[in-house]
């Protein structure tokens, strides 16, 4: 199982929304970064990732699951880009916020730190369950 964190406008699709979506998930499309892109296409079916509300909110609001592996992207007409499916987990007990990540020097090496602008990102274990436990949850995976 991999890692990851997915980052979301909450004006354009937030926490809330994708709970209301429920088990069978939505399309995580729009991607249009060429690494965040690459990461889509790493991701396995069962694989988890940390749901990130970017823009004014900066911070870690839950956990979503990799239910289908990429797809070409339904809003991209060049056709270079791919989506995957989602559902939420669990939401945060905590919400973990960004400034707490920069803080903290173990996450010195973390992409969300050094490649702020990547909304797409592999997260390491170690720092996978530093995040959950930060946000008051037990580890998924």
């Amino acid at each position: 199982m991999q890692y990851w964190l997915m980052k979301s406008e909450p004006d354009e699709w937030s926490w809330k929304q994708q709970v209301k979506a429920g088990a069978r998930g939505v399309e995580w499309g729009g991607v249009r970064n060429f690494q965040a892109a690459k990461n889509l296409k790493k991701m396995k079916i069962g694989d988890k990732c940390f749901f990130y509300h970017t823009g004014k909110e900066k911070k870690i609001v839950g956990i979503i699951e990799i239910i289908k592996e990429h797809f070409l992207d339904k809003t991209d007409k060049t056709h270079k880009f791919v989506a995957v499916a989602v559902k939420a987990l669990i939401p945060f007990k905590r919400e973990v916020k960004l400034k707490e990540v920069k803080k903290n020097r173990d996450f010195a090496d973390l992409a969300l730190v050094k490649q702020s602008r990547l909304s797409v990102m592999k997260i390491d274990l170690k720092s996978w369950k530093k995040i959950c436990k930060m946000g008051k949850i037990y580890p998924l995976g």
